[in-house]
């Protein structure tokens, strides 16, 4: 009772302590100072503590394009703090006796397949939903990103087999959009509806999240909503929204601040909405955050954390010696995002922001939860900055010697131009085209509309891919392997700077040169 009536008195104390803070404005600089050292355009945050918001504002602007503030009603691609909504869906269901966790998922899509015979048997809903497949990191992701591919969630499910197995099954944790997208296509055949109308219908209006929508597709009123911003070649600049409906149940989720402060409030307060209403029962909200997935911890780590994993759509873990900590984050090109609970100090911390550096985010969030878990200021956004501007000048002296090496032979390539033109297959992606137009070789997809550039000269066998929307910051080593006449049978691909977003998926792709072009 002692130790109760502590820790009581500790928190209220952590909590008067923010609410100075706040008072001060002092949340306020550090949001600012993460603009200026992250170069992003605006954030939006918010924090909700024992029912009752403490903090809810915008700062900067929702786009350089128009320079109009960005503001707490924001709109935001929450991108993979959506697949806790998924998660939340299929409970319900296991709820309503249509399904169970440990179902076999070829029991709702029997079209369902593996790599491996005894693993397509054996995968379960629970597998869909918690990065243990055995496959690759972002394995596939390249059939939804960039936006503009034509591909269907057939397709996703029937090249679920033609990936390649990088560790045992249930070994792992392998971060895997496209099992997201397969557990949407259960709730679908489940419950009859689309996944975007079940989270709209089930969840969103219910719980009060009344701006949000299950996709940027279904926003009608776009007069507060973000552009995207990237820092590419230097500078930060604004790029067109990016990401495929396919992908909705992995990461399409559009919302705000306000709203999400709605979700964790509803989500502390065990599933019941502000009307009383239970959406999910007592058992099923428990299971939603038990461990399924272990993740190694650091010995040294900043929270004095013991344990780590992912549960159902969710990362947990403990923090300050054994509060548990239910978080996830977001990110599509050109914005990031942040979700972080406490349940047990009853704390919710959500954090928007339009420009892809997690970074800002992660500085932010460590400074408000520090001022509740009772660590003095660590300074976070020079902690973090400072690593930030290591990593950009890491990688941008990789692409420097590399573009260094291709003006030097750009005009004497080893390896002529005649013998890598044609088209190329690969397996579940399709097909790539590299013919010359004019004085230069380009390099397209017959799938991926986004994904055409410049094919420049590197050395004996390889060449580099320079995509046209520099964005991407995703350029590729395209390299060749030849046949006894010299000429180009195979290509495979490798990134040419650890930046580029596992999405990017290349190195998992092998093209076969066409049998007719030989």
């Amino acid at each position: 009772m002692k130790k109760t009536n502590l820790l009581f008195l500790f928190s209220l104390l952590i909590s008067i302590s923010l609410s100075a803070q706040i008072k001060d404005r002092k949340l306020d600089k550090v949001i600012q100072n993460s603009l200026e050292t992250f170069e992003v355009p605006g954030i939006s945050v918010g924090i909700i503590k024992d029912g009752k918001i403490v903090y809810a504002e915008g700062h900067g602007v929702r786009s350089l394009k128009n320079n109009k503030p960005m503001t707490k009603e924001t709109l935001v691609g929450i991108a993979s703090n959506s697949k806790g909504f998924t998660c939340f869906s299929l409970a319900m269901l296991v709820d309503e006796g249509k399904l169970d966790w440990d179902d076999k998922v070829r029991k709702y899509i029997p079209e369902f397949k593996m790599p491996d015979a005894f693993v397509t048997e054996e995968f379960t809903i629970r597998d869909l939903v918690t990065h243990r497949s055995g496959l690759g990191l972002g394995a596939g992701d390249l059939m939804f990103f960039p936006e503009g591919s034509d591909f269907t969630i057939e397709d996703v499910i029937a090249n679920m087999s033609k990936q390649d197995q990088k560790s045992a099954y249930r070994s792992s944790f392998k971060y895997n959009n496209n099992m997201f997208i397969i557990a949407g296509e259960v709730l679908h055949r489940v419950s009859g509806l689309t996944w975007e109308e079940f989270i709209e219908q089930r969840i969103l209006q219910p719980v009060g999240m009344k701006n949000s929508k299950a996709s940027y597709s279904r926003v009608t009123d776009k007069s507060n909503i973000i552009d995207a911003h990237t820092r590419t070649e230097g500078e930060v600049i604004h790029i067109p929204h990016d990401w495929s409906d396919l992908a909705n149940p992995a990461g399409g989720i559009m919302s705000n601040v306000s709203d999400m402060l709605t979700w964790a409030e509803f989500l502390m307060n065990d599933a019941v909405t502000k009307k009383g209403e239970r959406l999910l029962s007592e058992e099923q909200m428990h299971n939603l955050w038990q461990l399924q997935t272990p993740l190694p911890v650091s010995k040294e780590n900043d929270y004095n954390t013991h344990f780590s994993g992912y549960s159902l759509g969710w990362f947990v873990s403990d923090v300050n010696g054994g509060y548990k900590q239910v978080s996830h984050t977001g990110g599509l090109l050109g914005t990031v995002t942040q979700f972080t609970m406490i349940p047990e100090l009853d704390l919710g911390i959500v954090v928007l922001t339009n420009q892809m550096v997690g970074s800002a985010f992660s500085s932010i969030t460590n400074t408000i939860k520090d001022s509740y878990l009772g660590y003095k200021d660590r300074n976070w956004v020079e902690k973090y900055g400072e690593k930030n501007e290591e990593w950009i000048t890491y990688n941008d002296s990789i692409k420097t010697v590399v573009y260094k090496q291709v003006e030097k032979i750009k005009n004497k390539p080893a390896l002529e131009t005649s013998k890598i033109l044609g088209t190329y297959q690969d397996d579940w992606f399709g097909e790539i085209t590299i013919k010359k137009e004019g004085n230069e070789l380009q390099i397209s997809s017959a799938r991926s509309s986004q994904l055409t550039g410049k094919l420049l000269p590197y050395s004996l066998t390889t060449y580099i891919a320079k995509w046209d929307n520099r964005s991407f910051d995703a350029d590729v080593f395209v390299l060749f392997t030849l046949n006894e006449k010299g000429e180009a049978s195979e290509i495979t691909m490798k990134p040419i700077a650890p930046i580029t977003d596992f999405s990017f998926d290349f190195e998992d792709l092998h093209f076969y040169k066409n049998e007719t072009e030989d």
